[in-house]
């Protein structure tokens, strides 16, 4: 695979993180919905609980946006201290979340396109890793909206209206 340009790499870099930013919004939105009375909810002995998930989903989405920005990947989780709340958890990842992807948006265009390896299973321009993250949330973030009637919660909105919630164009 060729190297994108510098030009093309901050282009991607500044869509991906105007729609991380809206992604990061939903998930929330996802998060707060989780009653703390309820959240050692899981479906399944297998399933993590909804606690598990949505922890998973917030420190690994600020983790990879921060490896991103340092140019190495090290799987060791980073973040130990839970919150104690879903409320405090929500207001972690909105401020961790926003801090990282400024890490990110201030990377030079020439570090942008240098690739990473990512556990030897990748070895792409480190821009490219952003829809990694943009995956990654989307897919546990609709694992977890599954978890919410069981919960005895209500859906939020998510990219239309749910039938809990009304969709509200922005």
């Amino acid at each position: 695979m060729a190297a994108p340009s510098r030009e093309f790499a901050v282009a991607y870099r500044d869509m991906m993180l105007d729609g991380l930013m809206h992604e990061m919004q939903t998930t929330k939105k996802v998060i707060a919905a989780i009653p703390d009375g309820r959240r050692d909810y899981k479906p399944d002995p297998k399933a993590r609980t909804a606690w598990d998930l949505a922890w998973h989903i917030v420190t690994v989405d600020v983790q990879f946006l921060e490896e991103i920005a340092e140019g190495k990947f090290n799987m060791e989780p980073r973040y130990k201290d839970q919150p104690k709340t879903v409320a405090e958890m929500v207001a972690w990842y909105d401020k961790n979340f926003t801090r990282s992807m400024e890490k990110v948006r201030a990377v030079a265009p020439e570090k942008l396109v240098i690739p990473i390896d990512f556990m030897g299973a990748f070895n792409l321009p480190a821009v490219f890793y952003l829809g990694f993250v943009n995956n990654h949330s989307i897919h546990h973030r609709g694992e977890l909206a599954t978890y919410l009637r069981p919960m005895g919660s209500k859906v939020p909105s998510i990219y239309g209206p749910s039938a809990d919630e009304e969709w509200k164009a922005a």
